[in-house]
């Protein structure tokens, strides 16, 4: 369940309580009159199961609540309630199925911002990973894809594309513009400072990795992981299944395929650079194109559920 909180001029109030009352979902209704004072207006309260909560939320936007009052979301962690429980049961669908389009919204354009914070995260990442390529380390190697902070942008893209919002487009697109070149660069700059203090060598980045190889290797298995890894990432954003996500990062190739391109454009090996480059663009390719249709998929299914509810729906 979630908790739904509403701030509504008074004029408005009787239309947000009768969408309320006829949304499937809801319980818990409450009206405090003349409680809110920025802005000024009447505060409105329910509970509502997560699979309507979308539905619901795009209706009170329509009332244009957005802009003259207020429309805030919680997570429930506890309801002791049968009237709730009956809620869930009468809304369609499953919650942990239930896309929040707003709160994904939100959550993605925040993560794709292009900040110091971001570019840290991205840099350390890609330092540790080529640490983890020149000692052919496979707890290096997981450790930087867990660190990357790169499937933010990424869902931000898919988000975007899905909600057909140009100006949500940009932001991570230039997150990921920039970011990778930038971490390439400071890693780069790592790389001949490591070297020159004798803890990186040409011989030791030469030597056989059977460990690390993959990621300087593309090839149609690396294509399939990213789109698997896609799609389970977007599930686990739109369900807000965190542990999954962590699982996300650490399967794709995409902080260390940066990381040993940035190696081998230190040492003069540009056949590898090239290589770990194009490993980097299949992933993130795989990942944009998976996540992409899964939305689409999931916002079919949601308008499908809704359809059938309107259907047996009395007239």
């Amino acid at each position: 369940m979630l908790r739904l909180r509403v701030i509504t001029p008074a004029s408005g109030t009787e239309d947000v309580v009768s969408l309320l009352r006829t949304t499937v979902g809801t319980a818990h209704l409450v009206v405090l009159a003349g409680a809110a004072r920025d802005p000024e207006g009447d505060l409105v309260m329910c509970d509502v199961a997560r699979e309507a909560a979308d539905g619901l939320i795009a209706g009170l936007k329509r009332q244009g609540l957005d802009s003259t009052g207020a429309i805030t979301v919680d997570d429930i962690s506890l309801s002791l309630s049968a009237r709730a429980e009956q809620a869930e049961v009468d809304a369609p669908g499953e919650g942990v199925d239930a896309v929040l389009w707003e709160s994904l919204t939100d959550a993605t354009h925040e993560e794709s911002r292009l900040s110091v914070t971001y570019l840290a995260f991205l840099i350390l990442a890609t330092m540790l990973a080529a640490c983890g390529v020149v000692l052919d380390s496979a707890i290096l190697i997981v450790g930087a894809m867990a660190v990357g902070p790169e499937f933010g942008p990424l869902a931000g893209v898919c988000t975007a594309l899905v909600r057909r919002a140009p100006r949500l487009l940009w932001r991570p697109l230039t997150a990921l513009a920039v970011g990778f070149p930038v971490a390439m660069l400071v890693t780069g700059a790592f790389t001949l400072l490591m070297d020159a203090a004798g803890l990186f060598s040409e011989w030791r980045y030469e030597r056989p990795h059977p460990v690390s190889d993959f990621v300087w290797h593309p090839d149609l298995m690396s294509f399939v992981v990213a789109v698997l890894a896609g799609v389970a990432g977007i599930l686990s954003l739109t369900s807000a299944k965190s542990g999954a996500l962590v699982g996300v990062a650490i399967s794709v190739t995409t902080v260390p395929a940066a990381a040993n391109a940035a190696l081998a454009l230190s040492y003069g090996k540009v056949p590898e650079a090239v290589h770990s480059m194009e490993q980097l663009a299949l992933n993130l390719a795989g990942i944009l194109l998976a996540g992409t249709l899964t939305l689409l998929a999931q916002k079919a299914f949601w308008a499908w559920q809704r359809s059938r509810v309107c259907e047996q729906q009395p007239s």
